[in-house]
């Protein structure tokens, strides 16, 4: 029985090329990102990637590589997806950065949200939701559901998104806590105040606004996503026949963090690379770049930490898929940590091999403002003032992770 036919007994259309190979995927990307370099500036300047390159990833089937094939997705799994955000993140990274957080998150869908919830929002096959981890808004509590309101902020994506995923803060008899919802594109406004960022001006981070929306109570879970357990089993793990859909959201989200940083870096090495080529030595003797001792130290102790960095990643997803096969049970929350410092170590060396080596000594001309360097330096220093880097990895990551190993009990 084919892909097609399965999905149409579902009462869902099939996937546009129901032949299609994540190879084949992957190929796309590289054709892609090369149209994406010399695109930068323009990104940056519109605060998103253009119509035309929206336009291309859909076609390409980007938006459907992580969609479950029930609803006429491609379900190509983590793998294909983090190599197909490696590749565009490496060519321009805000590009990268708006892909990957609009579209990574239909695994989130996929794995905790309920069938219901699943028809409705995967119906149309290609799926784009930004998800913010702060809560925002205010919540009225109503027959069937809540009436939201108010502000969130850096909604990654939601330029071209379908839906959106966040939080809010609700009532739980006597005390407070977060709840996660998702809502549909026609119940948000999109303002108008992304681009005056240090770095990431093109990916796409706008805030949006909820004016009295109500959602449904079985849009809603009650918790912070970063707080789910998948040890007891998922939603994803029952209606799909695929493991991945009962795999840890916590350690998937900070695998994102990982690959932007890795694309990041390598694109930087790139640009580092082309001067390598065309420029000479700052002091006599005057050589090319490639031909001074200093110069091939340089790049070749940047080339160690970032390829060092990515076999740490890629090695970090076969953990995550590892534990998918052996069933949801299998995320333990020290698990799932051990694969968030995994991120944090990958972070760290794309960022030093970047700021210690590559950017100090590319040479003023080469970090003037909109140089790919001096972009790459911006992009990830802002990506180091993300909550889930600069607090989550940094510090709360490691010392759950310790407390768990010795089995140290929270005293407040």
């Amino acid at each position: 029985m084919t892909l097609t036919t399965t999905v149409a007994e579902n009462g869902f259309a099939g996937p546009p090329e129901p032949d299609l190979t994540p190879a084949e995927v992957i190929a796309r990307a590289h054709t892609i990102a090369a149209t994406l370099v010399e695109r930068q500036a323009e990104t940056e300047e519109r605060t998103f990637y253009a119509e035309d390159t929206h336009e291309a990833f859909r076609d390409a089937g980007f938006y459907r590589i992580l969609v479950p094939k029930r609803y006429g997705g491609y379900e190509f799994g983590i793998d294909t997806f983090m190599k197909v955000t490696q590749i565009l993140t490496r060519a321009c990274p805000s590009t990268g950065w708006m892909y990957c957080l609009g579209a990574a998150h239909a695994h989130m869908v996929g794995t905790l949200f309920n069938e219901r919830v699943q028809d409705e929002v995967f119906a149309s096959g290609d799926f784009i939701a930004p998800a913010t981890v702060m809560p925002g808004g205010e919540a009225e509590r109503v027959d069937g559901g809540w009436i939201l309101s108010g502000k969130w902020s850096y909604c990654s994506g939601v330029p071209y998104a379908s839906h959106f995923i966040g939080h809010t803060i609700v009532p739980y008899g006597d005390d407070f806590g977060p709840m996660l919802f998702i809502i549909d594109r026609d119940q948000w406004t999109r303002l108008d105040d992304w681009g005056g960022q240090l770095g990431l001006k093109g990916s796409g981070s706008h805030s949006i606004v909820l004016d009295r929306v109500f959602v449904p109570d079985y849009r809603t879970i009650d918790t912070h996503v970063s707080q789910v357990s998948v040890a007891d089993g998922t939603p994803g793990s029952e209606i799909h026949a695929n493991p991945e859909y009962g795999g840890g959201p916590l350690s998937f989200m900070v695998l994102e963090d990982a690959v932007l940083a890795v694309g990041m870096a390598q694109g930087a090495l790139d640009a580092y690379g082309d001067l390598m080529v065309s420029r000479t030595t700052m002091f006599p003797p005057i050589v090319g770049r490639a031909e001074d001792a200093d110069y091939q130290f340089w790049y070749g102790e940047a080339t160690g930490m970032i390829a060092t960095a990515e076999a740490a990643f890629h090695h970090a997803i076969g953990q995550w898929r590892e534990l998918c096969e052996q069933g949801p049970q299998a995320f333990t929350v020290e698990q799932e940590l051990r694969i968030a410092v995994i991120c944090r170590e990958v972070v760290r060396l794309c960022w030093d091999a970047v700021q210690k080596y590559l950017f100090p000594t590319a040479g003023s001309s080469a970090v003037r403002n909109g140089q790919r360097i001096e972009r790459v330096w911006r992009d990830l220093s802002m990506q180091h003032s993300h909550a889930g880097i600069s607090v989550f990895l940094t510090t709360i990551a490691k010392r759950e992770l310790t407390k768990l190993k010795f089995g140290i009990e929270d005293t407040h």
